[in-house]
């Protein structure tokens, strides 16, 4: 069965073609790194994971790029928090640090390349340049707009139409645009200190000063816009036209559409043939944000229920609906996890038991891992329809379970064949950590052994040993593991 995706942008099921035989070119947008992540985000990062994981078991060559968007004003905003720096760099770099750490943890496969806008202030400069020579960007007061009313597409990726708009952008910049649907590609200036408090904890003194990150440009010292970096990015690392764009559903409007219409307007090619977006995960009835407050850090999860777990809780939803966070659903998938996790021991168990007979067959669960293979491939090629292929895996685990407890002698074949099909599908594909088949698998246990050192390394402290903590410290850094220590104790992360 060939892949078959939702492709947003024709708003069709379609078959995947790549563009290349046996390559595909993905580009993910990544994170703005203004504060931890939460499991909102984490959601677009497993989906995208479960993708690469796909493509490849199908046989492609997979080139994903994800970028971290490291100047912005809500990064701005948060200079001389805490102990965030005193600086926009040093506050994206802070984020940036932990973000990584949770995409590890989460045992995400790595991107080809994680790209950042900083590094791509001249390819910024150069598109934006080409689309001003074109006739589809002009400059007003040291910034530069793209003219919406020059590209006769606009609005076919959210399926609006651009006089029903309303006006993009700061309330600043609308005096200077020729058409209130414009949008920035460079902002003049640093970040104004009132551009800063819009994003600023109220609670905190305000920023008196304009801050952030500037660069020299033909327009003069400023900024890049949002929308203008991602298209850059992906350009640079993967070409004019790739295969799949992945990213949040909330950012169809107006992120997407203006990646397009800037990206096709400057080279003439289709930007994406295909646009996947995962759908918003919720709770209390809310979309998760940090804005509103209602959000679980993915470190937190992590420590709490492991990576198997929150994997799990991901894998109950299909990407392209809404996903619920609640006790129960957290709980159900706890359950989930612990019922594969026993199944393949329970395999590996009667497998390499005595019991196991060469000659012995068991028909029920030979024909239910065929049926087990055929039926997860189906699901997975069915739009990554994660959801059915995992209640697969939960069959593969009854099946199992059935034919250890009601057998005396084992079917050797069959148990083995199950622990391939496990540690192939949930272990490859789904990311799970079966046996010591997982790449994360020991993520748990390491952390917590770092913790124990660092409560004893406190405890050195406290007495006054201030010479063995040291120590402790320094023999955790030999190790790669880098220890920060805050008015709310040490915290670590892995280098």
């Amino acid at each position: 069965m060939t892949l078959s995706v939702t492709n947003t942008l024709t708003g069709e099921r379609e078959d995947f073609e790549p563009r290349r035989d046996d390559d595909v070119l993905l580009y993910v947008c990544g994170l703005t790194v203004s504060d931890d992540a939460h499991l909102g985000h984490a959601r677009l990062w497993m989906h995208a994971d479960i993708m690469h994981r796909w493509l490849e078991h199908e046989g492609y060559t997979v080139h994903h790029v994800e970028n971290f968007t490291d100047v912005n004003e809500k990064i701005a905003a948060r200079i001389g928090e805490d102990e965030l720096g005193e600086d926009e760099a040093s506050v994206a770099t802070h984020f940036m640090s932990d973000v990584i750490r949770d995409m590890r943890g989460l045992n995400l496969k790595r991107a080809e390349v994680y790209p950042r806008v900083t590094e791509h202030i001249p390819e910024i400069i150069d598109l934006i340049e080409t689309l001003i020579e074109r006739g589809h960007a002009y400059e007003s007061n040291g910034s530069v707009y793209f003219d919406v009313s020059t590209y006769d597409d606009y609005g076919k990726l959210s399926n609006q139409k651009v006089e029903e708009l309303e006006a993009q952008g700061e309330e600043s910049e609308r005096s200077e645009k020729r058409n209130p649907t414009d949008f920035a590609l460079w902002k003049a200036g640093p970040v104004t200190p009132e551009t800063a408090a819009e994003h600023r904890n109220p609670d905190l003194e305000p920023l008196t000063d304009p801050c952030g990150q500037t660069w020299e440009s033909p327009w003069g010292e400023g900024r890049p816009g949002w929308h203008i970096e991602c298209s850059a990015m992906s350009m640079t690392h993967l070409d004019d036209t790739i295969d799949i764009h992945v990213g949040g559903r909330d950012l169809v409007f107006p992120h997407h559409e203006n990646e397009i219409a800037q990206s096709e307007a400057a080279t003439g090619q289709q930007f994406a043939n295909y646009w996947l977006h995962v759908g918003l995960l919720q709770t209390d009835g809310d979309k998760m944000s940090s804005s509103l407050g209602n959000f679980f850090y993915v470190a937190d999860a992590l420590s709490e229920f492991g990576p198997d777990v929150v994997r799990t809780f991901y894998l109950s939803t299909a990407y392209g609906s809404e996903q619920t966070y609640s006790e129960e659903t957290i709980a159900e998938a706890e359950e989930r996890w612990e019922r594969l996790e026993r199944a393949y021991e329970a395999a590996v168990e009667a497998c390499d038991s005595p019991d196991a007979r060469t000659k012995v067959e068991a028909p029920d669960l030979r024909e239910t891992l065929d049926e087990v293979r055929e039926n997860f491939t189906r699901a997975m090629n069915d739009d990554f329809n994660v959801r059915e292929a995992m209640a697969e895996l939960l069959g593969l685990a009854s099946a199992v379970n059935r034919h250890v407890a009601d057998a005396d002698e084992y079917d050797y074949r069959a148990l083995h064949e199950a622990i391939d099909l496990f540690e192939d599908l949930g272990g490859d594909v789904f990311g799970l950590s079966f046996g010591d088949g997982g790449e994360g698998g020991d993520v748990t246990i390491a952390n917590d052994l770092v913790q124990l050192v660092l409560d004893v390394r406190e405890q050195e402290r406290e007495a006054g040993n201030y010479e063995r903590a040291d120590a402790l410290r320094d023999d955790l850094d030999a190790l790669g593991v880098e220890v920060e220590d805050g008015d709310d104790g040490a915290t670590f992360r892995f280098e």
